[in-house]
């Protein structure tokens, strides 16, 4: 029973919820904004942020593996080969693509109003090479690296202590998904639904090498998309 509550707290203090929260409350403490004068989103704010929390999360993660005496490669690597796990996870960067735009185009069909909207705010941060080089280190690092991170940990978790992967990954996946409501409710379907593709890919293989550099591509294939559209 010990270990069970033990496991329910690392998993909602990894959350990220937890400390991105008290992370925001220490800039704004310290003066940092998240929206400059014009009502938009910092870039500064939302890079410090973003990397500031993914060394405080990877910490957390690291901690409590070390403390129940697990070791980081037998839950983050397993014993498959990088280098082949690697070039997975270019192959799945395209399964991940088509996931994202069919689940959108079929909602776009079905039920439109969820693209509720219109415009994502996070397209604004992207104005000029500058902009966009900061932020593919923020999807990179905080996207796919983090989260993998934090989605393996957690599945390993619920694998171990509550109640098995599958749990895991639907809860993992509606936290997921439900992180990017600012996006829209469309988007965050798509991504919980995404998460669950890469939550999946984890289980089967045991290793974040695949789904990290999948997430890492789907991630910069959208910030593609936004350069070429903003081009326009």
């Amino acid at each position: 029973m010990a270990g069970r509550i033990a496991a329910l707290f690392e998993v909602i203090l990894c959350s990220d919820y937890p400390t991105q929260l008290a992370l925001g409350a220490t800039l704004n403490a310290a003066g940092f904004s998240p929206v400059k004068a014009n009502g938009q989103l910092s870039l500064g704010y939302v890079v410090t942020l973003s990397l500031v929390d993914t060394a405080l999360l990877i910490g957390l993660i690291v901690l409590f593996l070390r403390s129940h005496g697990e070791r980081l490669r037998d839950v983050f690597i397993g014993p498959r080969p990088i280098a082949g796990e690697a070039r997975l996870g270019v192959s799945l960067t395209l399964v991940a693509l088509v996931i994202g735009i069919a689940v959108l185009g079929t909602i776009q069909i079905v039920v439109p109003s969820l693209h509720n909207v219109e415009r994502n705010p996070l397209q604004d941060l992207i104005h000029g090479p500058r902009n966009a080089g900061l932020f593919a280190v923020v999807v990179i690092v905080a996207g796919g690296v983090r989260e993998e991170i934090q989605r393996a940990f957690v599945l390993h978790r619920f694998s171990v202590w509550l109640g098995g992967g599958t749990v895991g990954i639907v809860v993992g996946s509606l936290a997921f998904g439900a992180g990017h409501l600012v996006q829209g409710m469309d988007a965050a379907i798509a991504t919980g639904l995404l998460g669950v593709f890469w939550g999946m890919v984890y289980l089967r293989r045991r290793s974040v090498v695949a789904p990290m550099i999948s997430h890492s591509g789907f991630n910069l294939l959208e910030l593609l998309q936004y350069l070429v559209f903003a081009s326009r």
